[in-house]
């Protein structure tokens, strides 16, 4: 298409021309001849470009299918939490590397139950934690939550539960220097417990076992804060049923701060389920126990008394009191239909002795002698006990004294 173009004006950078209708196209001047000046005319050829067009066009298409196969093919990936360890008081958390695609990384954090526990510090290299601090035999869940510049992702829940205190599955052992004999009998404890032996030390390392503190693993294990203990420790656990504490086992520890026997608080399940019983049942009553230098004693007993009581044994009669049971008991009458005969051996004014010869059923017996305070007539039948020293007085030999027979 050829048009022919009038210039009016001529600048340094654009030229105006006029059409045959008297329109204005500023055109480059650049374009123009050199010599072109106001008044010329100029023919302008105009044609479309197929080949640089489909060129374009096709360079285009290219870009946005590079675009789409870097940037909208792959998302980042949510973060898969496991727990590789769990013991009376921690939890050991590790997770897959972090997989952004092409976002960026803002944060990875760490949630317990549904609370934000702290951030991870360098997600890109760490893939594992470990969670102190926590109660024993307690149910935790946890959470990871990654966010990035397209968008946050969270892991599943996972929910931990930490262990009992005779649960050791979660001990896990590093041992260090030691002879050979002990480190093979130290690998028999682990395995009848049931605990686990690394033989470097990790992230789950509950303990350091050995007999001298230096090596490369023992640095580590000072640095990372794991208890240095020796191998006493683990047949201690053996014994216990349960996990004790370290404070006695440390390298330079007083032996006699370990715990030898059942542990404060701890009772075998026999025992446990005999208190759950006796619970049961009732109130169980209380007794106390009196040393043996807090009792009373007594004193040497009445020659009359323990007489008495062994000549009472063969009779009817009842025994006397005892000093024990407090005040004097007066011997109880006889028989009303039993006859009997009593011997009334005067030694004072105020004192005789009774004696009673036999008893009723026919049998042999021997004397009684029983004190009375006084007899106001030979044939009175009551006879009132004397109040001294529990009511029995030790007899006086006198010359003087007569025998008085008295029939009731």
């Amino acid at each position: 298409m050829l048009i022919s173009l009038t210039v009016g004006k001529v600048d340094a950078g654009v030229a105006v021309l006029l059409t045959e209708d008297k329109r204005l196209i500023e055109f480059p001047s650049i374009l123009l001849p050199p010599s072109i000046s106001s008044g010329s005319i100029v023919d302008i050829t105009v044609s479309r470009n197929f080949a640089s067009e489909a060129a374009a066009q096709n360079s285009f298409q290219a870009l946005q299918s590079s675009i789409l196969a870097t940037y909208g093919q792959q998302s980042p990936s949510p973060p898969i939490l496991r727990c590789r360890n769990a013991t009376q008081t921690s939890v050991v958390l590790e997770w897959d590397p972090v997989s952004l695609a092409t976002a960026e990384l803002r944060t990875l954090s760490l949630y317990r139950d549904g609370s934000k526990a702290g951030n991870i510090p360098k997600p890109m290299e760490m893939t594992s934690t470990k969670i102190s601090g926590l109660a024993v035999d307690t149910e935790y869940y946890f959470q990871l939550v990654l966010r990035t510049s397209a968008g946050t992702y969270s892991s599943e829940k996972l929910t931990v539960r930490t262990h009992k205190m005779t649960d050791l599955s979660g001990i896990t052992v590093t041992p260090g220097i030691m002879a050979p004999p002990l480190r093979e009998s130290l690998s028999g404890a682990v395995d009848r417990i049931g605990a686990k032996i690394a033989e470097n030390v990790r992230i789950d390392t509950t303990h350091f076992v050995c007999m001298e503190g230096r090596g490369r693993e023992w640095e580590k294990a000072v640095e990372m804060n794991i208890p240095v203990v020796r191998p006493e420790w683990v047949e201690g656990c053996e014994r216990e049923g349960r996990i004790v504490g370290v404070r006695g086992y440390y390298l330079n520890a007083d032996p006699k701060l370990r715990q030898v026997g059942q542990g404060v608080g701890f009772q075998s399940p026999q025992r446990q389920h005999q208190r759950g019983e006796s619970r049961a049942e009732g109130p169980a009553s209380s007794t106390t126990s009196v040393p043996n230098s807090q009792l009373p004693t007594r004193g040497p007993p009445d020659p009359l008394t323990a007489a008495s009581a062994n000549d009472l044994r063969g009779s009817n009669l009842p025994l006397p009191s005892s000093p024990s049971e407090g005040g004097s008991a007066a011997p109880p009458p006889p028989a009303k239909d039993t006859p009997r005969e009593i011997h009334t051996s005067q030694t004072s004014p105020s004192q005789s002795t009774t004696s009673l010869p036999a008893s009723t059923d026919g049998g042999s017996a021997p004397s009684h002698n029983l004190s009375t305070d006084q007899v106001d007539h030979p044939s009175s039948p009551k006879l009132k006990p004397v109040n001294q020293k529990n009511g029995v007085t030790s007899p006086k030999k006198e010359d003087n004294t007569s025998m008085v027979d008295v029939a009731l």
